[in-house]
């Protein structure tokens, strides 16, 4: 499966946003990524529609839209409208995920589904068939900048197992602590999209995506 690097914005400088965006374009970052988060679901309030709109119209990055957000079917079909190529929902966070999931594909995103540090990687598999994507959290939802859980590698394989015992292999997304130091024990243990937002954007964000790539295209 193909290596996909997803800067996240949340760890950017605002005041430099469009530059920022620019260069990990440039160095080859595919993907870009939002962490939408309520202060409900997750303690933090982050940011929403009107910054994801604003992104779409200087970016050809497929905008993936990580939703930390309490009961997020609200809100959809909206995100959708504002340029979100790809929308995860949390398996926590939704009374019915079926019908959230659902409501993703009518919109014409694709579908990603999320779980947290503490969720059994085993509920993933009723919903297989309908997911593109599965994000692992490598920490605790909600505040950039935390370590990386070592529990997770055996829980990135866990998923990825699971997977090819149905038949169905999709992409690993990884968010929470990655950087060029832990990176190829992520890959290794079959994660293939790789969220990364100090990473990144601490210091020259260029070089970092740079550096990044260097890895992923191995």
């Amino acid at each position: 499966m193909k290596n996909i690097l997803s800067p996240s914005i949340l760890s950017a400088d605002f005041g430099y946003l469009k530059d920022e965006i620019e260069k990990t374009e440039k160095a080859g970052a595919e993907y870009l990524h939002f962490d939408v988060m309520d202060g409900l679901f997750v303690p933090s309030i982050s940011f929403g529609m009107p910054v994801l709109e604003a992104v779409s119209k200087y970016t050809k990055q497929v905008l993936d839209v990580h939703l930390m957000i309490q009961e997020p079917i609200r809100y959809i079909e909206t995100f959708q409208k504002a340029g979100a190529d790809i929308i995860t929902v949390h398996y926590e966070a939704c009374e019915d995920l079926k019908a959230t999931i659902q409501k993703i594909k009518d919109c014409g995103a694709k579908v990603g589904v999320s779980i947290k540090p503490k969720t059994d990687v085993s509920v993933i598999e009723e919903f297989l068939d309908d997911m593109d994507m599965l994000l692992i959290m490598t920490v605790e939802p909600g505040f950039g900048g935390q370590s990386f859980i070592p529990e997770s590698i055996g829980r990135i394989k866990e998923a990825r197992a699971i997977m090819e015992k149905r038949g169905r292999q999709i992409d690993i997304q990884v968010d929470g602590g990655i950087y060029l130091h832990n990176i190829e024990e992520v890959l290794a243990a079959g994660a293939n999209v790789i969220v990364a937002g100090s990473a990144v954007f601490k210091g020259d964000a260029s070089k970092n995506v740079e550096d990044f790539m260097k890895v992923l295209d191995k």
